[in-house]
């Protein structure tokens, strides 16, 4: 606590505490709270600002997350980072389409590496196809084409 000043030269009276209160830190960290939230504000609303309609619909099921199936530059499938055998891929496809619930099954990702032959990503779409799973979306970068 910070004592006032000493009155005359004589005296002895004790020093009375100061009333006053330093806000000195207080400000400097409510500056600094204001430049995160203002720095962080504008990353926290993404995409495009649409005023959307109102509607009496439910919301999607959004819990459910896609099946990622995908081709390395080898030609090995992985579907959801677990390895398939060749022969495999018809029977767990097959699986996932008769533990859906919705009409065409489950949302599917196909990630196939650039480099493959057409055949070898179309044959992986054909098992799709002869499975029963309709929700294909073919997974690719953004960028500019060669």
């Amino acid at each position: 606590m910070a004592m006032g000043p000493i009155l005359g030269g004589g005296s002895r009276r004790r020093r009375s505490p100061m009333a006053e209160i330093n806000v000195t830190p207080m400000v400097d960290v409510m500056l600094v709270l204001l430049i995160i939230f203002m720095v962080t504000a504008p990353l926290l609303v993404a995409g495009v600002p649409v005023d959307l309609p109102d509607s009496k619909a439910g919301a999607l099921d959004q819990e459910q997350k896609p099946i990622q199936i995908s081709i390395d530059p080898t030609g090995a499938i992985f579907v959801d980072d677990m390895a398939i055998p060749q022969g495999q891929l018809g029977g767990r496809l097959a699986q996932i389409a008769s533990t859906s619930r919705e009409d065409g099954g489950p949302r599917i990702f196909l990630r196939a590496d650039r480099g493959l032959d057409y055949g070898r990503v179309m044959q992986v779409m054909g098992e799709i196809n002869h499975a029963g799973l309709r929700k294909v979306a073919l997974v690719s970068t953004q960028g500019e084409t060669p």
